[in-house]
């Protein structure tokens, strides 16, 4: 989980430092996992993927089309509002999974509206100190929200396809997906795609190494001997561990304003994952 948890915690230092568009960042980070998933799946769940069920197939899709949404707002909230901000936005990610639960059928604890009644408003709280502090970030945090919001639709549709099907096999399909549909609104949008220097190709690859391949692998594999509510609840330090990374290697300290109101939000939201219902799919984020 320490591997994991450092590795996440780079994704969104490392997305804000890189010299390249927001959306192009996200096309790349999905397009090169494909290139690194897509040779093991072959050699491994080859005899899988020819005999996935149509409904499998439309719940893969149907991930990734919102894997790409997430990437494509989450992404471009980086370069509004700080990434301490962002991070701390986009992991209310358990507090819409829990209100999808709850639209569901499953039963929601009590403690658990306690937690969601608290992250909402400290992102209130937190979205109203960065407005004051500098008034586009207002349009970064609204993005990182959209991006948690992504996210948890992502996780609840990814819950449906792991049920039956490998993580190899979805991941693939998930992220060929996702880098499909960011191709096609770059390229309608105009964004450049190449031409980068060789340090942001290297960003991009150490971004897809550790924040989407080894940080994600490595939560899916641990969740198979750990208790998710465990998992979900290490994952929340994601956004100190961002928030120290990019202090030191960004010079974005967070301003002393808004350290209550994240802390306010980690206490909503270690309630929301502890009182998370047994049969409601953790959240594990895409970073």
């Amino acid at each position: 989980m320490a591997v994991g948890l450092a590795a996440v915690s780079t994704s969104g230092p490392l997305m804000a430092a890189i010299v390249a568009p927001a959306l192009a960042v996200a096309m790349w980070r999905n397009a090169f996992a494909v290139a690194a998933i897509a040779p093991v799946a072959v050699v491994t769940r080859l005899d899988e993927l020819r005999r996935l069920a149509a409904r499998e197939r439309r719940w893969a899709l149907g991930a990734g089309v919102l894997l790409a949404a997430h990437f494509a707002t989450w992404v471009p909230s980086l370069r509004y509002t700080s990434v301490a901000s962002a991070t701390a936005i986009v992991c209310t990610q358990p507090v819409w999974v829990a209100l999808i639960a709850r639209a569901s059928g499953h039963d929601v604890p009590r403690r658990t509206w306690v937690g969601i009644t608290i992250a909402l408003v400290a992102v209130v709280v937190l979205t109203g100190v960065d407005f004051s502090l500098e008034p586009r970030a207002l349009w970064g945090d609204l993005l990182a929200l959209l991006g948690g919001v992504f996210a948890a639709l992502y996780t609840v549709a990814g819950g449906e396809v792991r049920r039956s099907v490998s993580t190899t096999s979805y991941t693939l399909i998930c992220y060929a997906t996702a880098a499909a549909v960011l191709l096609a609104v770059c390229l309608a949008a105009g964004v450049d795609l190449v031409g980068f220097s060789g340090r942001t190709w290297l960003q991009l690859l150490a971004l897809t190494a550790g924040a989407q391949l080894l940080g994600h692998s490595v939560f899916n594999l641990v969740l198979r001997t750990t208790s998710p509510t465990v998992v979900s609840l290490v994952l929340l330090l994601e956004v100190p561990g961002a928030a120290v990374i990019a202090a030191v290697f960004l010079g974005q300290v967070p301003s002393l304003a808004a350290v209550p109101a994240a802390l306010l939000l980690l206490l909503g939201l270690g309630i929301v994952v502890s009182g998370r219902p047994a049969d409601v799919e953790p959240a594990i984020p895409a970073e």
